[in-house]
């Protein structure tokens, strides 16, 4: 406990002083937001990555997806690294990139705006990032409390104090800037303890062998193709988790920052790497949970005989790597987690200031004023995402499927259409989002499981957008030619 306590300690104070050294060169808006639009190829990869995989990965996802589908789970990683990682950068990199400095857009709903000729757009654009990256965020804030439970022994609510404390103060202190330079050190930490965590669990389960064995005994389907969980459920979150990204602003605004096309390549081959090794790593190991974990062994991760999936993974850690080595393990889902947040919380304070306060409030503000706005409105965001994790309402990848289903639903269909065409106009824009929104909330409110629904509004969204312009574009037409219309 004494060496957990000091390593960690070490580790915040190394945040801080990076934090600093940030805050010395910040000294615009731009430099806050955007790191000054000149971060390099390993930084963005490092940023983009760990931006992407956090606790939430590690705590939730791992969890319940191991437990409930088993190798087949290691379909999400793949449709991650390829789709939600190489994809993303591979179509959006070099293009985002230009289309922000040739608009002078900083945030997604600048772009929606400018793009379509609407501030209500822009308005709602920005309330849909502040409404569902609260539960993000907040699931993000769970996912820390229950790893800190069980490696310290701390309450669920001290142990979200605590965290919410740090982050806020990491945000204050640097911007972007500062994350971005600690992603750096967040990713080299978080490669070294995905290297740990998998060998060990290779160690205690003998092997590939032994652990594919040991599962083919709980049931054959976990070591299947497709695992107990079903092929409906595995798209969706297949889906949903590599297909989001291409319209989620915390991962798109890497590229507003990144300096040049020949960074986006180097970055795109390094990012992909990492993603593929991160989150292959946790699918795996977390279909181990039902080797390792059961009632008798792990009560903590059971109640009346049922998992609890947001404990699997912590009890598995606690488990399966030895005490020595276990702090790693823990910093590695502390790195991860800390980018996460900062990428959150960067975005939605800007949404806050940059898009409500400069957009609707107050018209050019200065731009020291903006900057120490979006220090308070980072606060502010933490704080209501802390009250909001107190609460506990869902398991970790229920408030994680709704939130990057209703985002999907409300960006994909604007965003890329927006990006890659001409003629996608605002009707189509706003309609989409309205339908794509509609389709993802409505349905989850009838029932359906959040990546489901997530996935359903987000095709709803991807498909409406040009359809809604067609119709659009119709109809002018026809307004435009009163005999054709007789």
């Amino acid at each position: 406990m004494l060496i957990k306590t000091i390593v960690l300690a070490a580790y915040a104070l190394m945040i801080v002083g990076i934090g600093i050294l940030g805050m010395r060169r910040t000294r615009s808006f731009a430099d806050f937001f955007l790191g000054g639009r000149a971060v390099g190829p390993w930084m963005t990869a490092f940023t983009y990555a760990a931006a992407y995989f956090s606790a939430v990965l590690f705590i939730g996802f791992a969890g319940k997806i191991g437990w409930g589908f088993g190798y087949s789970g290691l379909w999400i990683a793949v449709g991650n690294a390829l789709v939600g990682v190489l994809g993303v950068w591979w179509l959006l990199g070099n293009r985002v990139r230009r289309v922000s400095v040739e608009y002078d857009a900083h945030t997604m709903p600048e772009f929606l705006e400018k793009r379509y000729g609407s501030r209500a757009f822009k308005l709602f654009a920005a309330v849909c990032i502040f409404v569902f990256f609260i539960p993000y965020s907040a699931a993000v804030f769970m996912g820390l409390s229950y790893l800190f439970q069980s490696h310290f022994g701390m309450s669920f609510p001290v142990a979200l104090l605590v965290m919410g404390a740090f982050t806020a103060f990491y945000m204050v202190l640097g911007g972007y800037k500062s994350m971005a330079m600690i992603d750096v050190v967040f990713g080299m930490i978080m490669v070294v303890g995905v290297g740990i965590l998998l060998g060990y669990t290779l160690h205690a389960g003998g092997g590939l062998g032994g652990i594919t064995a040991g599962l083919a005994t709980h049931d054959p389907r976990l070591t299947g193709w497709v695992g107990p969980g079903g092929a409906w459920p595995l798209f969706c979150l297949v889906f949903l988790t590599s297909v989001a990204p291409f319209g989620m602003p915390q991962l798109v605004q890497k590229f507003y920052a990144i300096k040049s096309a020949r960074a986006i390549r180097i970055g795109m081959v390094a990012s992909t790497v990492l993603a593929l090794f991160i989150c292959g790593t946790a699918y795996f190991c977390g279909a181990t949970t039902r080797l390792f974990l059961s009632p008798e062994v792990t009560p903590a991760a059971f109640e009346a005989g049922q998992p609890v999936f947001d404990r699997l993974m912590p009890e598995l850690l606690a488990n399966v790597v030895p005490e020595s080595l276990s702090v790693l393990i823990l910093l590695l889902i502390l790195s991860a987690s800390m980018s996460t947040l900062a990428a959150l919380v960067l975005i939605s304070s800007a949404t806050v200031v940059k898009d409500f306060y400069a957009g609707f409030v107050r018209r050019d503000p200065s731009d020291r004023t903006l900057t120490l706005l979006m220090r308070c409105g980072s606060v502010l965001f933490v704080v209501v995402s802390v009250l909001l994790a107190a609460r506990r309402f869902e398991t970790i990848v229920a408030i994680l499927g709704i939130s990057w289903g209703a985002i999907g639903s409300v960006f994909l269909g604007p965003f890329l259409w927006g990006l890659f065409t001409r003629w996608a106009n605002t009707v189509g824009a706003v309609g989409s989002a309205f339908v794509g929104l509609g389709t993802c909330i409505v349905l989850y409110a009838r029932g359906h499981q959040s990546p489901e629904a997530g996935t359903l509004g987000m095709i709803v969204s991807l498909v409406s957008a040009p359809v809604f312009s067609a119709v659009a574009q119709l109809f002018k037409r026809t307004e435009a030619h009163p005999r054709a219309r007789a």
